[in-house]
């Protein structure tokens, strides 16, 4: 498999850059928030001289500035007791102070661009609410945000534009509305059905998508969700482009199903065939 392209920001390509100049996007320019922020903090030293740390590494600053920072940023993120909570270690952190702290660490700098990889993975149901409110306040902050999760419920509360992906190729793409109140890749279908809903008649059994997710040197060349949907045919051995067919041009899918009756066609694909929803409530 060949994979080629470019990784733009600013009208730079960032693959060709030298690595000193990569050194200053990191941190600076673009800042990330891990999956686990027990791994992306490192446990010999004190969060607070971490934080610092990178503040120095940008910034012409002195170390008590640095620190005063550091201690300012984390009652920013909601740790108590800041000034003292700056000097204890990673392991002294519950798992949301972790994932707070390095929120504050990337947000340090003031990175144009932030991005979080599943940023509330393991975290009970109250932090995760503290740390979404925490990320939506960040980008009202005017800071840019790519959230990388398989959380639906997450997109729901915090993305303006949904990308889905599916074996590294786009699936569909469009506003949040549009996406969940219209979805048209049977893919998204399928991320969208598995999500328990409250109310309704009677709860049903949440569906599943068949089969297995596709790994890297696996994927066919024409549809890569076509082994696992259930309304494949022929032409799915060639590969769709992402097109916005006869519906709005921000929203766009690859899919060869007719653009005319999506809804419809998303009840004949549902698994639990004996509990047919109206197209107005599966839409």
């Amino acid at each position: 498999m060949t994979v080629s392209g470019e990784v733009r920001f600013r009208g730079r390509d960032l693959l060709t850059l030298p690595d000193e100049e990569m050194r200053a996007v990191r941190g600076r320019e673009i800042a990330m928030v891990f999956q686990d922020p027990m791994t992306a903090l490192t446990p010999v030293y004190t969060v607070g001289w971490q934080i610092a740390e990178q503040i120095r590494a940008h910034e012409q600053v002195s170390r008590k500035e640095a620190r005063t920072r550091a201690v300012r940023l984390l009652s920013d993120v909601g740790i108590p007791d800041a000034a003292s909570r700056v000097n204890a270690y990673p392991h002294e952190f519950s798992g949301g102070m972790r994932q707070r702290a390095v929120i504050a660490m990337a947000l340090s700098c003031s990175p144009s661009l932030l991005i979080a990889d599943e940023p509330t993975t393991a975290l009970d149901v109250t932090v995760q609410a503290q740390i979404l409110i925490l990320m939506r306040e960040l980008n009202a902050r005017g800071a840019a945000m790519v959230l990388i999760t398989h959380d639906m419920g997450v997109v729901s509360q915090i993305a303006d534009r949904v990308l889905v992906m599916y074996g590294g190729r786009v699936a569909e793409e469009g506003p949040r509305r549009a996406v969940f109140h219209g979805p048209r890749h049977p893919y998204t279908w399928g991320l969208l059905d598995s999500v328990p809903r409250v109310g309704g008649a009677r709860l049903r059994r949440l569906p599943t998508i068949a089969g297995v997710p596709v790994s890297p040197g696996d994927i066919p060349e024409g549809c890569a969700f076509a082994p696992r949907c259930r309304l494949r045919h022929d032409r799915c051995e060639e590969r769709p482009a992402l097109s916005a067919g006869s519906g709005e041009a921000t929203h766009r899918d690859a899919c060869w199903l007719p653009p005319g009756d999506r809804a419809g066609l998303r009840l004949t694909a549902r698994p639990d065939a004996g509990e047919r929803l109206t197209t107005e409530a599966a839409s």
